[in-house]
């Protein structure tokens, strides 16, 4: 059985997940995009050197900045890390926000299509917008969940559309809505009256802890453009840096685009896995280890 742990960033999951570990003899694989760079430890909110000397961690911190990592990647990487796992006679349980990886490491997505050879100079002058009107017009049911911000993802749907001749939904459509294997779906929630404020904070002591240390030295060495940089906490620190905006402002909006990542992650969650809702450890370790009522 494969347990999977998903939910909004900032809601806890790598502590729960630490507990299911110790509970269900598990190893925890990440199922976030982001966390799979190195050096970006506060920036992303990877699981600390404590938390993975206590169980094995997977897919964490291991990929250089100046790679190219995609999703295809991970499935590849997810699928040999779950079977060595299993394998061994361990839970593999996969722990992110990110449901595209998510989905294509569970499911029979595939990502063989080659995109390599697809001419996108013509599209990468192009503004945000223009993108998202050009895959609307290509794929309008993909479209509808692309926010205009994500360039990244437009970019690379066009360039699918382009490589394949159809679709990225006509190509989903043909593909099978379940997992490969037996799964049990989690999505751990948290009212928002609560969970925003403890997203603030939680974007405080990213900067109390040393985010402008960990990534300044990184964009000084890499540059701006490499994909990584796109994770929140790195990219609201341009304008700052360019001198457009003060340290005050640049911290709120990393606070804004949190919630406004947690609202699209909650949407995704609801129309893509059939996951049960569960507020802790201890709702999950119940569907396990049943009580049983005394007669």
């Amino acid at each position: 059985m494969i347990l999977v742990l998903t939910g909004p960033t900032g809601v806890g999951k790598s502590e729960v997940a630490l507990t299911l570990a110790k509970a269900l003899n598990g190893e925890i694989v990440n199922g976030d995009a982001f966390q799979v760079y190195e050096g970006l430890h506060i920036a992303t909110a990877v699981p600390t050197k404590a938390m993975q000397q206590t169980v094995p961690h997977h897919l964490y911190s291991f990929v250089s900045l100046n790679e190219s990592y995609n999703i295809a990647r991970y499935q590849n990487d997810a699928r040999a890390v779950m079977q060595d796992i299993i394998s061994r006679g361990k839970t593999p349980i996969f722990v992110g926000g990110s449901g595209l990886y998510l989905r294509a490491a569970l499911y029979d997505y595939d990502l063989s299509l080659d995109t390599s050879k697809v001419d996108m100079s013509p599209y990468e002058g192009k503004t945000n917008e223009e993108l998202h009107t050009i895959l609307e017009k290509m794929d309008p049911a993909e479209a509808k969940k692309i926010p205009v911000q994500n360039r990244r993802r437009l970019l690379r749907d066009i360039a699918l559309c382009l490589a394949a001749g159809e679709s990225k939904s006509s190509l989903l459509a043909k593909q099978k809505h379940e997992p490969l294997y037996p799964t049990k779906f989690f999505v751990l929630t948290e009212d928002r009256a609560t969970l925003y404020p403890k997203l603030d904070r939680r974007v405080e002591k990213m900067f109390q802890e040393g985010l402008l240390e960990e990534t300044l030295p990184l964009i000084e060495r890499y540059g701006r453009h490499v994909p990584a940089f796109q994770a929140i906490g790195v990219k609201e620190l341009f304008p700052y840096l360019d001198h457009e905006i003060s340290l005050e402002d640049a911290i709120k909006q990393i606070e804004i685009d949190t919630r406004h990542y947690v609202k699209r992650q909650e949407t995704f969650f609801r129309h893509q896995f059939m996951a049960t809702p569960v507020k802790n450890a201890e709702e999950i370790l119940s569907s396990f280890f049943p009580k049983t009522k005394n007669v």
